[in-house]
């Protein structure tokens, strides 16, 4: 961790190796979109799971660890969202008594001019301002829903993942420190998009007035209403469809990563069928087993449409229902490469180990 030692900004920019930020006004400032869920973390599973909530205050000290690495590295400026919660506004007031009284070079936090719901179109409407804005990354705290909704809206921006939700299949676990040094090495160009950044699969449902997009599941579940939206009930199950499905998972991916495991990278995802067959004690929330029976697991190629089978129940994307299907649904689920971008954190660290890219130059001051 870095102190604020006297005199902190030379420090700072000496460790990172960079150049103080150009005062050049005729440049393009270096500028990142950040969107937090503040209900994420609050869910009912993480009730009937034992686990604590994910209160604003941590995700305001996530945010300003984030902006803290990345303004230390030469990031000009941070968009967020104008929440009800005081999410937006507690990080600029606590960036701007960092940056003049600890000498931290802080990005400048700027919010967006926008209503917000307090809801899921928050993130989408988010995303599209702040590409509105020119930002080059937009960085999500939140769960899967989160960063499904930001994908919506994201084009081709990429996003710098953080995990603050209850089911966090997509979102990697870092520490937003190391997420905030891995992006601004991207956005400055010491690491090649093409080593930093990952292109991500996608699941895409169509049919009469349905087109929507997960980026970890689709689960059709017997459940006939959308109710409290999480899915956690084995029994109702009936079919499920991933883009990829790591062991270390909790939630509906769990159910094919124990089965048989699917890879970000692979070019293929899974389809599993549930009915008589073997009995699988799954991880589909924290603090418990569930028992499900599944029929078959096949594999999914890319860009070959899948039926879904008939029946009456609601469909879950990325673990929270969303619709209600009957008999008479005519869907199709299909796999493809048109996911968002996202800042691949483990292997630009790599990287920059590899180059040398956070030594300090000769001569400068050490510690």
């Amino acid at each position: 961790m870095l102190l604020a030692l006297s005199p902190p900004v030379q420090l700072l920019q000496n460790l990172m190796n960079i150049a103080p930020a150009s005062t050049d006004s005729s440049k393009s400032p270096l500028s990142v979109g950040v969107i937090v869920n503040p209900a994420s973390g609050r869910d009912m599973r993480r009730l009937l799971g034992w686990v604590s909530v994910f209160p604003s205050s941590e995700k305001v000290n996530v945010v300003l660890r984030l902006l803290s690495a990345m303004g230390s590295l030469g990031v000009d400026e941070a968009w967020m969202i104008p929440d009800s919660a005081g999410i937006g506004l507690r990080v600029r007031d606590s960036a701007d008594i960092a940056r003049a009284s600890r000498g931290i070079p802080m990005p400048q936090v700027r919010l967006l001019e926008m209503a917000p719901e307090d809801g899921k179109a928050d993130s989408a409407t988010a995303a599209s301002l702040m590409r509105q804005h020119g930002v080059q990354m937009i960085a999500v705290l939140g769960g899967d829903g989160t960063h499904r909704a930001v994908a919506t809206a994201c084009a081709d921006v990429p996003l710098a993942t953080l995990s603050t939700g209850t089911n966090n299949a997509f979102p990697e676990s870092w520490d937003a420190t190391l997420v905030g040094i891995a992006g601004a090495l991207v956005l400055r160009g010491q690491v090649s998009p093409e080593l930093g950044l990952r292109r991500n699969k996608r699941l895409r449902v169509s049919g009469p007035g349905v087109d929507e997009l997960a980026l970890v599941d689709v689960c059709f579940s017997r459940q006939l209403s959308t109710g409290a939206r999480a899915v956690w009930r084995a029994e109702d199950l009936v079919e499920l469809f991933v883009t990829f499905a790591e062991p270390t998972a909790m939630g509906l991916s769990s159910i094919a990563a124990l089965s048989s495991p699917v890879s970000r990278e692979d070019p293929f995802g899974s389809h599993v069928s549930f009915g008589e067959g073997r009995l699988l004690n799954a991880i589909v929330m924290p603090g418990s087993l569930a028992c499900v029976s599944i029929a078959n697991v096949l594999k999914m190629p890319i860009a070959v449409p899948v039926s879904l089978q008939p029946g009456q129940g609601t469909l879950a994307f990325d673990g929270e229902r969303e619709f209600e299907v009957d008999q008479d649904s005519q869907l199709q689920i299909e796999l493809d490469w048109g996911g968002p971008l996202t800042l691949a954190v483990g292997p630009v660290l790599a990287e920059a180990a590899r180059k040398g890219l956070l030594f300090m130059p000769p001569g400068a001051m050490q510690i």
